[in-house]
């Protein structure tokens, strides 16, 4: 398994940024600008030729044997920006429900939350459960080589960087992108629904710092499990905690027997499910048990009883990917389970639902994100699309997507969306010169309305411009600064002998 695996939030050794320009001559001064420029000229260059498609042979197969994982990530961050600008434009005329319902619930029947069909629509539950589990599979990766092959020494160096880098890696961006966000709002005087300015910059960064240091802290108890500056967030801290849980299984499991690791992964996935309400950690450790079964098929070491279920036909696990895609559009109005229970293609389904999950839709997204990561590399089309430049691409700026989208939303979005006739009460009074600027029919399905889409022109390309920008100044030295923080932390190798 090859060092330069990544998963969600957890990039590996980027290609450092390399400024193509030279300081210019002091009396020069308009050259100066444009080399400064080039700084927010350069990602758009890379942008569109890391989407035009490789057509050399030599290109395709030089493909990571995982590189599907990258893709598939990226497409589930894909998924997340348009759920989220879907419900954010519909609530203006209260349809959310109608999205979040099953087809035919109170008797509406829509294209967008027909089976299967609503993944493209509100697929972002299923797209952040997608996170987890790979980030379980990546994670555990080279550990579990490692423990394959007996190199304990190894693997104890391996986990010791990574989780001394962990947190760094998570929260750097987020904290540089927060504090941007709020900062705009003072700087430019922007008025956001979600945002409660304070009375001057410096009050504002106080209460920025009180909440960040709270939330990345992931032990507090109470306060709502996200910061207000950015909610989509939630999922950092969770992935936090899973990190946490899958190095310290790696350790824990690390001496015992093949079979015995294996019943222990597979133990604990069913306490996290069953037991407590550790949705999030049984995503984790499904994503480790992948992991670990794909290792050693690779090694024909699997144990007898998996050999066939592992490696059957392709047209099951079509099957599987089906089972996947719908479950994995699980009605998530609300956490009442008679609500789901009476939701066409369901009945049967609620009575499965644990105990123990409060929140019955994240049971049914573990099952469909952990078939979907399985069954993905057995079915060549599917693994190939998720390997193309396109996918690639979303894979390599995934966390930053997921970062900036928010706040081009609830800024620049909500304006665009408020001009083209989407807009509710606080917008008619705050936005009042953008209200119906831009007036756009509202027809078409449900959710490809012409004044919905109309906006996404902009928005869209923006805001993959900017999670660019923010990838290769941001998230990129953020990884690099963890990495050359623990190595300037560590003992020289000629020291090791006399420390």
């Amino acid at each position: 398994m090859s060092n330069q695996l990544k998963g969600i939030l957890d990039v590996g050794e980027w290609e450092g940024i390399k400024p193509s320009w030279k300081p210019a001559p002091p009396g020069r001064s308009a050259g100066r600008r444009l080399s400064r420029l080039k700084i927010l000229i350069r990602p758009f260059e890379v942008t569109l030729a890391k989407l035009v498609p490789s057509t050399t042979m030599g290109e395709r197969g030089s493909v990571r044997p995982t590189a599907y994982l990258d893709g598939l990530r990226g497409f589930a961050s894909l998924l997340v920006y348009w759920h989220h600008h879907q419900l954010w434009a519909h609530s203006a005329t209260h349809q959310n429900e109608i999205f979040e319902d099953s087809f035919g619930y109170d008797d509406k029947y829509h294209l967008a939350a027909f089976h299967g069909i609503r993944t493209f629509f509100t697929g972002g539950h299923y797209a952040v459960s997608t996170f987890f589990v790979i980030s379980g599979y990546v994670l555990s990766a080279k550990p579990l080589s490692l423990i394959q092959e007996q190199e304990y020494v190894r693997l104890g160096d391996n986990v010791a960087s990574a989780l001394f880098r962990r947190w760094l890696r998570l929260y750097l961006p987020l904290i540089a992108v927060t504090f941007l966000y709020m900062t705009s709002w003072h700087a430019f005087g922007l008025w956001a629904v979600n945002a409660n300015p304070k009375g001057s910059w410096r009050d504002e960064l106080q209460s920025w710092y009180f909440e960040l240091k709270n939330f990345s802290f992931i032990y507090n108890l109470g306060g709502e499990p996200w910061p207000s500056y950015h909610y989509h967030a939630w999922s950092i801290q969770m992935e936090f905690k899973g990190s946490i849980i899958i190095y310290t299984c790696l350790l824990a499991f690390s001496r015992l027997t093949k079979n015995a690791r294996l019943w222990c992964q597979l133990v604990l996935m069913f306490y996290f499910m069953y037991i407590a309400d550790g949705w999030f950690a049984a995503m984790f450790m499904s994503g480790m048990l992948l992991c670990d079964l794909d290792l050693l098929s690779a090694r024909r070491e699997l144990p007898r009883a998996l050999e066939k279920l592992w490696s059957p036909k392709g047209f099951i696990f079509y099957h599987i990917l089906a089972v996947s895609i719908y479950l994995g559009g699980v009605p998530s109005v609300n956490a009442d389970i008679n609500r789901i229970r009476h939701s066409r293609g369901w009945y049967y389904l609620s009575y499965l639902k644990p105990q123990a999950v409060f929140d019955y839709k994240w049971f049914y997204l573990f099952w469909a994100a952990t078939l979907l990561v399985g069954s993905t590399p057995r079915i060549p089309w599917l693994k190939r699309f998720f390997e193309t430049r396109f996918c690639q691409f979303l894979g390599r700026i995934s966390f930053s997507l997921y970062l900036v989208h928010g706040p081009i939303l609830w800024t620049l979005g909500d304006r665009l969306y408020t001009a083209t006739g989407w807009y509710g009460e606080a917008e008619s009074v705050h936005l009042s010169r953008w209200v119906n600027r831009f007036p756009l029919p509202k027809t078409g399905p449900l959710g490809l309305e012409l004044s919905f889409l109309a906006p996404h022109i902009i928005l869209l390309p923006l805001t993959i411009y900017s999670a660019e920008v923010i990838t290769r100044l941001i998230d990129q030295p953020s990884v690099r600064f963890a990495q050359w923080l623990y190595r300037n932390l560590s003992p020289r190798p000629e020291r090791c002998g006399g420390e």
